[in-house]
């Protein structure tokens, strides 16, 4: 009697294995790639948008060139070089210095204090800056003689009517050769919750603007403030286009 071998499948045939292998080997390679991502990028990730990065970032606004850091530009999409329509910074007060580690609560709104400082250099809008604005416009949208504010400002509630709500007025007392210190606030029960609560603008350079909010907390150092303001934006103010190599 002859016998014929008869070859014995395994109980898990090659289609099964294949089938449960293939994915568990795929996620595997997927954890893997995950565990190298997390390694590199979870700093990155954990700065919420915020860079460390110092490298100069040269920017073209109009005729004007701008140097600036590229940690004291808010958003990411704005730190590269060439034109651009407008440029928006942060920066920690009082030292005007842009994001660091040490600063991530301040940074993310989280601090005990407000310390954010928000800027923007843009084309000028109006013919006139906040301050002279205040004569023709403002003084005329506001009521009475005002309050004391804090450091020698006058608090001026704006009409009803003038379209600014919850909003006041700080100015300061003219000076002979100086003009006067203008800013808007929300009211007091308002800028709780908002970490820069006041504006005002200021002409620098070729038609170029510079608005700045700040936290209505800083009220009382309005002119050390004003000018730290005036000398970040003068020093990274580098000059004209036409006298500039634009970096690639």
């Amino acid at each position: 009697m002859q016998y014929q071998a008869q070859r014995i499948e395994p109980v898990f045939g090659r289609a099964f294995l294949r089938r449960v292998f293939y994915p568990i080997a795929t996620l595997a390679l997927l954890s893997l790639f995950l565990a190298i991502a997390g390694h590199y990028l979870g700093h990155t990730i954990s700065l919420g948008g915020h860079t460390e990065d110092t490298t100069p970032r040269e920017i073209v606004i109009g005729n004007n060139v701008l140097e600036l850091p590229a940690n004291t530009i808010r958003f990411d999409r704005q730190r590269r070089n060439g034109d651009a329509e407008r440029v928006d910074l942060y920066l920690h007060w009082p030292d005007m210095l842009g994001y660091q580690p040490a600063f991530l609560s301040d940074f993310n709104g989280a601090g005990p204090e407000k310390r954010l400082l928000f800027l923007t250099f843009e084309p000028r809008a109006t013919s006139q800056d906040m301050s002279g604005r205040y004569g023709p416009i403002y003084s005329t949208l506001t009521e009475g003689p005002g309050s004391k504010g804090p450091a020698g400002l006058t608090i001026q509630k704006f009409r009803a009517d003038s379209g600014f709500v919850n909003e006041e007025l700080m100015v300061s007392t003219e000076q002979a050769g100086h003009t006067p210190f203008v800013a808007r606030c929300l009211d007091k029960e308002t800028t709780k919750s908002n970490l820069a609560s006041c504006q005002r603008d200021i002409f620098l350079g070729e038609d170029l603007q510079l608005t700045y909010r700040f936290p209505r907390e800083m009220l009382g150092d309005w002119q050390k403030l004003d000018q730290q303001i005036r000398t970040f934006a003068e020093t990274h103010l580098k000059g004209q286009k036409d006298a500039s190599v634009t970096r690639s």
